[in-house]
């Protein structure tokens, strides 16, 4: 346990800390308590809830105790934090209701039997406060000048809606949130997004007026791709815990079209596979990437899904695509199959296509026609503008798209036209 904000940082988790020196003596002496909170704004989690979830999965496995808080009492408040209008009201059914999605996705990923995690409700203390005795205890130790110059107020204040009164308290009730949690679970560590450095450290101020105590913070950095989208939104939306929102092969596709240069990066922050095997990846090239981008949609999915469903996934995916089995010299720990029952269905229709006619590049809806997935490159154009070709499994957005070798999985692509007509092209 001496080594945990080591680990953190070089798994790319840490973007900023309070009291560093005596967070790490913390830390290092013994079993601690830290916690996170999860705004119950829908029933399901998504992709971008996955850097706190992780950081919490890794706290456990390193011997400690991580809370999930999930936000039933300041959920009815609504957090300004990076938003520039207020938030939708919820009623206390659906913070309920949302509390419940979000407890199962958790379990996926930490063990609570025994106490070893603790799941908990901040409605528990904060719908019984009563107004004017928390103002009595609570409010007095706040700031007015600090609390506007705070980054989410501050925003907020100056944009066209302005800040409610409603939400201007959301600051007080998180770090009375930790406060609790110190009295409750012994607990002095709280991490967060980076957007929520202000209340992190109101509650750090906080515990130390009341109970003389010191409090620690950790904020992540905001996750983003190589290309700048922010993590976990795709075309179609955000990308859910939720099996019924987003399927197990649409998760697991999620992460196999990671950005070549994402792969080292998103294996160090969204799988548990060891630090030595994962910086070996930066030296892939070719099929190995592709091989690197299953693994990490293979531990994902796993985390997220469960074993069976990643392997369902991976064998769809193998199927569907015909990528070589991974081999088994690479990352070693990781529990993907090593082997697939067909290279490819037999059932594709297959074509063979001179690589440099690729390099050129070919427009969509001309292969769409050549392949006779449509019968005119009429038909393919309209075929496309309608949403029914894909490339890879990726919808296509023009009919006049380049195809061309950088589509390439390995040494080949796939096209489809709606949901059944499959047609395999290998590069030669």
């Amino acid at each position: 346990m001496d080594n945990v904000l080591g680990v953190l940082q070089e798994r790319g988790f840490v973007e900023n800390t309070t009291h560093d020196q005596e967070l790490r003596d913390y830390l290092a002496s013994g079993r601690s308590t830290c916690y996170i909170g999860f705004d119950p704004t829908a029933d399901s989690l998504h992709v971008g809830h996955l850097i706190p979830i992780m950081a919490l999965a890794q706290m456990q496995r390193l011997g400690h105790r991580p809370i999930a808080l999930v936000g039933g009492g300041t959920g009815m408040v609504g957090d300004p934090s990076g938003k520039t209008e207020m938030r939708k009201m919820l009623t206390l059914d659906m913070v309920e209701q949302n509390a419940r999605g979000i407890k199962r996705q958790l379990s996926r990923f930490l063990d609570f039997s025994q106490g070893q995690a603790l799941l908990l409700n901040n409605s528990e203390w904060l719908i019984p406060l009563k107004y004017i005795s928390f103002l009595r205890e609570v409010g007095r130790h706040f700031s007015v000048n600090r609390m506007i110059k705070a980054e989410s107020y501050r925003m907020r204040i100056e944009s066209e809606e302005g800040l409610s009164f409603i939400e201007f308290n959301y600051m007080v009730l998180q770090a009375y949130d930790f406060l609790e949690l110190s009295r409750r679970c012994n607990c002095l560590l709280q991490m967060g997004g980076s957007d929520q450095w202000g209340n992190i450290v109101a509650g750090i101020d906080l515990i130390r007026r009341e109970s003389g105590k010191t409090a620690f913070g950790i904020t992540f950095p905001l996750i983003t791709t190589s290309s700048g989208a922010k993590m976990g939104k795709t075309a179609k939306g955000a990308v859910w815990l939720d099996p019924e929102r987003t399927s197990p092969y649409e998760y697991y596709q999620f992460w196999v079209n990671t950005d070549d240069r994402d792969v080292q990066r998103f294996l160090s922050l969204f799988t548990f596979l060891p630090m030595p095997e994962i910086k070996e990846a930066v030296d892939l090239e070719g099929a190995a990437v592709n091989s690197a981008k299953a693994v990490l949609a293979y531990e994902a999915t796993r985390l997220a899904h469960g074993s069976q469903e990643a392997t369902k996934a991976y064998a769809a995916a193998q199927q569907v695509f015909g990528s070589k089995p991974v081999a088994s010299s690479l990352f070693p720990s990781s529990s993907i199959p090593r082997q697939t029952s067909c290279d490819v269905d037999e059932n594709t229709p297959c074509s063979t296509f001179a690589l440099e006619t690729l390099i050129k590049g070919v427009p969509a809806f001309r292969l769409f026609n050549q392949v006779g997935l449509s019968a005119s490159g009429g038909a393919a154009r309209r075929l496309i503008e309608q949403g029914g070709g894909y490339l890879n499994g990726n919808r296509l957005e023009s009919y006049d798209y380049l195809v061309s070798d950088k589509d390439l999985q390995g040494d080949h692509l796939l096209l489809r036209a709606g949901k059944k007509k499959y047609h395999k092209i290998i590069a030669k």
